[in-house]
């Protein structure tokens, strides 16, 4: 059996490094709100993301013009 002064030291070490995990946790926090509090909002990007989709939209149809003539070749040919 673990004698009453090994249960003592496992019983401080355990109480220790919960107090130990707390205080790092609430200065992380308090680390990071600080940062969160002085850097500026995030703005708004410049292409909505509406704009964005109509890009893809266009990139896709000229990659497909493009380079359909290609695919429909090579599968022609059995690639």
């Amino acid at each position: 059996m673990i004698s009453v002064l090994a249960q003592e030291r496992l019983l401080g070490a355990a109480l220790g490094s919960i107090l130990t995990g707390v205080v790092i946790f609430e200065q992380r926090r308090s680390i990071y709100r600080s940062i969160s509090d002085t850097q500026p909002q995030p703005r708004e990007p410049i292409f909505g993301r509406r704009s964005r989709q109509e890009f893809a939209h266009m990139w896709n149809k000229s990659v497909d013009k493009t380079f359909g003539p290609i695919i429909q070749a090579l599968s022609s040919r059995g690639w």
